[in-house]
């Protein structure tokens, strides 16, 4: 099987909190030599450019709407001439960042598939951190894509407008745990684990409320 996963790490300055920091994304590179999905597409377009190479671009897909994932979309899309695809819940998430009238291409849905270098992507519908948060589930690759839904350590933020608790808990709970447990998790920041490392805390996750 050819299908691989790159990774790249591009960082750039974020607003949160009334702070701006300097904050690091995973992009996701799902493909083989001649052609590839994008997964997220924050901060600059060079270096993703870069790490496509001269491969063909099947689609720009959005883990979710937040700046620091889809901020170089629009322009990575008119880049490498690929279609940026958002699940439609969070097009209100979108228009807070991109508020020129230039709306994603193409919406995501729950179990459907994208295909790539003969491989099967399917996006799980994990909302939570924001209302239309994927995941991409790749069995072929007992690999998942969580976004910030789900990182080493618990889930994601959900002090944010748009986010929840316990929609975030559920869509790990009842999506993501049922998985198989020796899936390698890659989220949009920081480190990998997998679902099996992760499920036995879920408790603690929810006594903590975060």
């Amino acid at each position: 099987m050819s299908a691989r996963i790159d990774h790249l790490v591009t960082s750039g300055p974020f607003e949160f909190d009334g702070q701006t920091i300097d904050l690091e994304n995973n992009v996701w590179i799902i493909g083989d030599d001649e052609q590839c999905l994008v997964v997220d597409a924050p901060h600059q377009v060079d270096p993703i450019v870069e790490a496509i190479g001269g491969r063909r671009v099947l689609g720009i897909v959005c883990t979710h709407a937040h700046r620091d994932h889809i901020g170089q979309a629009p322009a990575l899309g008119a880049r490498v001439s690929a279609p940026v695809l958002l699940h439609p819940d969070d097009l209100v998430v979108w228009r807070t960042v991109h508020d020129d009238g230039i709306d994603p291409d193409q919406e995501l849905a729950d179990g459907q598939v994208l295909s790539v270098a003969g491989v099967d992507v399917r996006v799980m519908h994990t909302p939570g951190h924001t209302p239309g948060s994927v995941s991409l589930d790749i069995p072929d690759l007992a690999t998942v894509l969580t976004g910030d839904t789900l990182f080493p350590g618990g889930p994601g933020a959900t002090g944010r407008p748009f986010s929840d608790f316990p929609t975030i808990i559920a869509s790990v709970r009842n999506r993501l745990f049922t998985l198989d447990p020796d899936t390698r998790v890659l989220p949009g920041h920081g480190g990998t684990t997998t679902l099996g490392a992760e499920s036995p805390h879920l408790d603690e996750w929810i006594a903590r409320g975060h």
